[in-house]
């Protein structure tokens, strides 16, 4: 197999896997890296410390990330058992990274306040939900109409991290500006619709068996981009979801314009939300609801972060020092 033929069924071999869009552009983007690395040899043709040998240059040269590396292994590690079926042997060197324990970045409530005050419109009502309703930043940019019921305060979280889903709440304060920002989505789709756009992508299978959809206003986006692109498949032009850089880089500017010193990015929000719930006493089983988490020792590590200690804990120097008798 040459290499564009080589893609072509690690696309085909993932999209059987069910693998997300993401995951496989950027398992893909790993194996070029790799062929690349070994001078554009076909991957069939390198022994298994090939695999090593990136690992190595991951590590030591790029200096990358443990998480990143284990990214590397997953996606080399699905080409010689999924497209090869030549699975890696065990091999010294080639095994997951330890990744260190890192505690996750909490912003105080007031900080939260602080940016959320340095933000407005589009990106400002994304980031509350960021806050607010505990989204990841991909789950809030791919919110569709339907999935958002203001009159039971719901949104429904479709094929979340692990393709799972889940139910959580829309702040009460956010219903107004959320019924508002949907009327003007709904005006601008109609607009687009009659200068012959206003199509949007369907997941699997709605789109085949429900064409006359990509139209209707439950399939649109909550948040879409500004403008359309065009479609060579379906020969329409089409609305994608806004990027997910438009928000990453308003929540920076917000921070810094806030004065925030610490680290500020989309998923603190989230990481804000679930330690502020745990502050208000809320059951951490609900928390790990609302987040998705599949087990509850990851909503645990919030407890590490709380003000007060993850178990009620006061400092000594808090506590009265005792009178000696006399």
């Amino acid at each position: 197999m040459h290499a564009p033929r080589l893609l072509v069924v690690f696309r085909q071999r993932a999209a059987v896997r069910r693998y997300s869009p993401r995951t496989v552009q950027t398992y893909v983007r790993w194996v070029i890296a790799y062929v690349r690395f070994h001078g554009n040899q076909h991957p069939a043709a390198l022994p298994p410390s090939a695999v090593r040998d990136f690992l190595l240059h991951l590590a030591q040269e790029k200096q990358v990330a443990a998480s990143t590396q284990n990214q590397a292994l997953a996606a080399l590690q699905f080409l010689y058992r999924d497209v090869i079926e030549r699975p890696l042997p065990a091999v010294a060197g080639i095994a997951p990274a330890t990744r260190p324990h890192v505690m996750p970045n909490v912003l105080s409530r007031g900080a939260v306040a602080q940016v959320l005050g340095a933000m407005n419109g589009r990106c400002w009502l994304m980031a509350s939900l960021l806050y607010g309703a505990g989204l990841r930043l991909m789950e809030c940019c791919t919110l569709r109409v339907k999935d958002v019921d203001l009159d039971r305060g719901e949104i429904r979280v479709r094929q979340g991290k692990g393709g799972r889903d889940r139910v959580t709440m829309v702040p009460a304060s956010l219903v107004g500006p959320l019924r508002e920002h949907l009327r003007a989505v709904q005006t601008e789709m109609q607009r687009r619709a009659g200068r012959g756009g206003g199509y949007v992508s369907l997941p699997l299978a709605p789109g085949a068996k429900a064409m006359g959809a990509v139209r209707n206003r439950g399939w649109h986006w909550v948040f879409p981009a500004s403008r359309e692109y065009w479609d060579p498949d379906t020969k329409q032009r089409r609305t994608h979801h806004v990027h997910p850089t438009v928000l990453q880089r308003a929540v920076g500017d917000a921070a810094r314009r806030a004065g925030i010193a610490q680290r500020v990015g989309c998923h603190t929000f989230r990481h804000s939300f679930a330690t502020h719930l745990l502050e208000a006493g809320y059951d951490i089983r609900t928390v790990q609801a609302l987040l998705g988490h599949r087990d509850v020792s990851t909503t645990m590590l919030y407890t590490h972060v709380l003000n007060r200690g993850g178990f009620g804990v006061r400092s000594p120097l808090d506590q009265p020092v005792p009178v000696p008798r006399s």
